[in-house]
């Protein structure tokens, strides 16, 4: 696949393909299909070393803002057609975690907005203490999941069946692998409408209690 996407990214810059609209537009299919193929075997190893117990989790306390900052740099490239905001409670707000796996959780959950509302709409990152947990949530304001939709949307393999059409490589494995994850960190991941209208998908770390001395 890594060849195939590699060989496909020369053809691209051929000045020869670049002149016919066809050529050009077959071999940018070939070219995503092939990153999509990438992405989605990826996420089935991920998903296979975190329930086999081959993944080490690296936990280290991180702040969300860093943590939110890194993850918005590595979103979908349609992000610029989206009005996209964090907003933390503290700004010093700390979790426990694998700052490389959960900035995948997030990263994934920004795409999925960004690619199931419409162009305009706002993605607000948020996070908030809740006893002894961290609460991250992502919302949109965009159609909205269905109550049946939102009883699998966490199923290795469900897809809902939303938004734009160009679905074709949609294998449902992005939230299943976010919810092993987030399962691995010892915390809880779901969706709930957001009043009046959209998505809030969520999920929670253990808390990082940060303690500042002064002399």
């Amino acid at each position: 696949l890594t060849a195939i996407s590699g060989a496909a990214s020369v053809l691209l810059s051929s000045e020869e393909i670049a002149q016919s609209e066809k050529n050009l537009s077959l071999v940018q299919d070939i070219k995503s299909d092939a990153d999509a193929l990438i992405a989605m075997v990826e996420n089935l190893l991920s998903i296979t070393r975190i329930e086999n117990g081959t993944m080490q989790l690296q936990i280290e306390a991180e702040l969300l803002d860093e943590v939110f900052q890194e993850a918005l740099a590595h979103v979908d490239r349609q992000s610029k057609q989206h009005d996209i905001s964090v907003n933390l409670s503290d700004d010093l707000l700390m979790a426990k975690m694998d700052v490389r796996l959960i900035v995948q959780v997030i990263i994934n959950i920004v795409n999925n907005a960004i690619k199931y509302t419409p162009v305009g709409s706002h993605i607000r990152l948020s996070a908030e203490k809740q006893d002894d947990m961290v609460r991250i949530s992502i919302s949109d304001d965009g159609q909205g999941i269905s109550g049946e939709a939102k009883k699998h949307l966490f199923d290795m393999f469900y897809t809902a069946g939303i938004g734009k059409p160009d679905n074709r490589m949609g294998r449902g494995l992005g939230l299943g692998l976010c919810k092993s994850i987030i399962d691995a960190h010892g915390g809880t991941i779901g969706v709930e409408d957001n009043i009046p209208q959209g998505s809030v998908f969520y999920f929670t770390l253990p808390l990082e209690e940060v303690s500042l001395q002064y002399e």
